[in-house]
């Protein structure tokens, strides 16, 4: 909120100067968003009148002005077009230093000129002017002119936190500065006007509810065509509101002043009545911005017999305005409820002055005080008669009492406020209050709607004690190690694992496409959000695969011809009795296997490559068992197991989504769970043998459908006495072995840690494996 420091002081004037002000406002909880002077500095300009003027003999535009400036006058040289005799403007004299001008007597033309008349652009009020500021014409002769303007103000611009709408008129902010400084306020007059007309408007509120109090007054007689007063105009002008009409500046100028919105109907254009009601079917109003507006069936309307008249606490209509024909009005004060009108501007594409603080919240206990104020400015400065007041009144909001437990104060703010303080305090902000064994029972004012409960009571305490005298105390604690199972890992060991692998972890959202959920992961019953914030981001997502084909298309899209990215994240997955959540993670590897170099030739990342980063990640635990995923494509996919149980997937991107994200290279997906990879068995001591081992390779013949995981699987949980490794260094298929055979060879690692083998032993243990290949898996021996 923007409003004038003079005209603050006229309510409440402490013995601040403006820095002092200003910051005393934003320690209270008031920011002073910005501080500007009214007018740049400057002196020795009074006002001059013009009493003779003859034309520049050596110039045809110029003018040689005899100027009175009170005490003498002046010989001034002036060209601009609107100087004319009898015209009252500001005069520069000798020495005075204007924005990027200094006036000093000179020759203009072979004329002697003793000063210069100004415009309000040399004054630097605006950026551009054609010609003199023009003054009224009662203004003094020698007067200062910045006393006379006023111009020794500054605009002062809140920021406002929503909770503090009472601070939206100059009366709320006086009150909150009474508050901080003790200073008296000074009110300006709201008494009852005397009535001089019998002229009244009935008031139907049909929504009590909605609006539990409606003020109104006829006044007849009035002269629409007065001009505004100059201090009500600098006014509503340093608020930033331009100066429209005089019946429509008063009605701004008792909302910024009162913070209550009002509205002036012309009474000769009401058909019947006053109606305060919802909006009925298939209603339509004419606002002031002259838009058609089709209503909405929970729309407040101000209705006279005709239909809709004005959108209540929004914009009045266009029907009833007034005008400069106008001579009779009816003036409107009233308090609408805050949730009927908020949000009803927004959909309508509005924001005005009476919205945004209906919305927030208007003092219910000064609507017929505002009436008062208002009719006493029509009446003085439009003249006419006033009629009685017509009211109705609900049931209006109950300002429930709020304990405030001193010695809560004191836990919450961590300082000691003397018990006195407190209450000195309470009452400074204007609230009465009981207290009895350290307890206050707070009872707030109409207008402070957000003092609801203790914690709000504590902040009032705060600010006005000064936020300034709570001192910053560094906490000090007892920091101890906490325990941490060696045999659990922490997430961050899985972050730090990919990176090192080359991978760079990307962030998604956890909202995703429907269409994600359904053909890229198969799950057909999404979790779906009541209010997406958009159709793109509608589900809950229970992989994390989406998210990374989406930053890959981005990266290709910028000439990125690699990509190895992670992400760790929840997925979300619904339960017989609502969700739960999972946490995973997911890695995509796209192009080729090493960067572009002199020294290797260049290789697509393959399934191995991938598998490799798995197995890492798993300790290699991990078993791969050929399973179908609808993302993957049907001969490079696998679901992973550890310890018999689904853990992820691994796989190769699905060929119809290689096409649809336009991959031209080979592109590697797997998601394991993260629970399960943090899980690690604690190293233990096991003596290293002083015994060389023995290496055989078995080559074996087996049927093309066994996997060799489960031959290595088998002979591991065999436990063969002495053999320590087993592992696969060669498959062949071809020439020599059957069609539907594959050659497979292994390193067999035998070894005795406690003494030196002899080959009966290491026989014995070759002979042992090959009976388990043979038994279990029909394998033969390859000669």
């Amino acid at each position: 909120m923007q409003f004038s420091e003079n005209w603050l002081r006229s309510f409440v004037n402490p013995a601040l100067d403006t820095q002092a002000l200003s910051h005393a406002l934003t320690m209270t909880g008031l920011e002073v968003e910005e501080l500007a002077a009214v007018a740049p500095t400057f002196e020795k300009i009074v006002i001059g009148e013009i009493v003779s003027a003859i034309k520049h003999p050596d110039a045809d535009r110029l003018q040689v002005c005899q100027v009175s400036v009170g005490q003498e006058t002046l010989q001034i040289v002036c060209g601009a077009s609107n100087a004319r005799v009898g015209l009252k403007a500001p005069c520069a004299l000798v020495g005075a230093e204007l924005p990027g001008i200094s006036i000093k007597q000179a020759k203009v033309r072979g004329i002697e000129s003793f000063g210069m008349m100004c415009s309000s652009k040399e004054l630097g009020l605006v950026a551009e002017a054609t010609g003199l500021l023009e003054l009224p014409s009662d203004a003094p002769v020698g007067q200062d002119i910045r006393t006379y303007l006023d111009l020794n103000d500054y605009l002062i611009t809140l920021k406002l936190t929503p909770n503090r709408a009472d601070c939206l008129s100059i009366l709320g902010i006086a009150r909150d500065v009474v508050a901080m400084t003790g200073a008296p306020l000074a009110l300006p007059a709201m008494q009852p006007v005397s009535i001089q007309s019998q002229l009244a408007v009935s008031v139907q509120v049909k929504a009590l509810e909605s609006c539990p109090a409606y003020y109104g007054r006829a006044i007849e007689g009035v002269n629409a065509q007065a001009t505004s007063p100059d201090w009500m105009v600098r006014r509503l002008e340093r608020s930033g509101i331009r100066s429209i009409s005089a019946l429509v500046d008063i009605t701004n100028y008792v909302l910024l002043e009162l913070g209550q919105p009002m509205h002036a109907f012309d009474l000769k254009k009401l058909q019947g009545g006053i109606e305060v009601r919802f909006s009925q079917n298939d209603e339509q109003l004419l606002l002031l911005n002259g838009t058609a507006l089709p209503l909405a069936q929970d729309d407040l309307v101000i209705a006279d017999s005709t239909g809709p008249i004005a959108l209540a606490g929004i914009m009045g209509g266009e029907l009833t305005s007034v005008s400069d024909t106008t001579n009779a009005i009816f003036l409107e004060s009233a308090f609408f409820t805050p949730d009927v009108i908020a949000g009803k501007a927004r959909r309508i594409g509005l924001s005005t002055d009476s919205s945004y603080r209906f919305e927030r919240g208007v003092d219910f206990g000064n609507t017929q005080q505002a009436l008062e104020r208002a009719t006493s400015l029509v009446l003085s400065i439009c003249g006419g008669h006033a009629g009685p007041v017509t009211q109705v009144q609900g049931t209006l909001p109950v300002r429930n009492q709020v304990k405030l437990r001193y010695s809560r104060l004191q836990s919450v703010l961590g300082i000691e406020i003397p018990y006195t303080t407190v209450g000195q305090l309470l009452r400074q902000l204007g609230f009465t209050f009981s207290d009895h064994d350290q307890v206050f029972l707070v009872q707030a004012p109409s207008y402070r709607f957000d003092i609801a409960r203790e914690e709000d009571l504590i902040e009032e305490i705060a600010r006005l004690y000064g936020y300034e005298k709570i001192p910053a105390i560094t906490p000090h604690a007892n920091l101890a190690m906490l325990d941490q199972a060696e045999s659990t890992l922490n997430v961050a060991t899985l972050r730090d694992a990919m990176q090192v692998q080359g991978y760079q972890e990307v962030i998604t959202y956890s909202f995703v496409d429907a269409a994600w959920e359904q053909d890229l992961l198969g799950n057909t019953s999404p979790i779906r959000l009541k209010n997406p914030i958009a159709s793109n981001m509608s589900v809950m997502r229970s992989g994390l695969w989406g998210g990374l084909l989406d930053v890959l298309s981005y990266n290709l899209n910028r000439k990125q011809d690699r990509a190895l990215l992670f992400e760790v994240g929840s997925s979300y997955h619904g339960a017989e009795t609502g969700y739960h959540e999972e946490q995973k993670v997911s890695g995509l590897f796209y192009g080729d296997f090493q960067p572009e170099q002199w020294s290797t030739g260049k290789r697509e990342v393959d399934f191995y490559d991938v598998k490799a980063t798995v197995d890492m990640l798993t300790h290699h635990q991990a078993e791969y068992r050929v399973e179908h995923h609808v993302a993957l494509h049907p001969g490079q996919a696998a679901r992973i197991y550890i310890n018999g149980q689904a853990q992820g997937w691994l796989g190769k991107l699905h060929p119809k989504w290689q096409q649809h994200y336009s991959l031209a290279k080979n592109t590697f997906l797997f998601e394991l769970n993260v629970q399960a990879l943090l899980a690690r068995s604690i190293p233990r001591y096991q003596e290293v043998s002083k015994f060389l081992g023995v290496r055989r390779d078995i080559a074996v013949i087996v049927d093309t459908n066994i996997e060799v995981q489960t031959i290595i699987h088998a002979v591991q949980n065999a436990n063969i006495p002495l053999l320590q490794h087993i592992q696969l260094f060669d498959v062949y298929q071809g020439k020599g072995i059957a069609e539907n055979k594959k050659s497979l060879a292994f390193l067999v690692l035998i070894q005795d840690t406690h003494k030196t083998l002899v080959d009966t032993e290491a026989e014995a243990a070759m002979a042992e494996l090959l009976k388990i290949l043979e038994n279990k898996f029909g394998a033969e021996l390859r000669n």
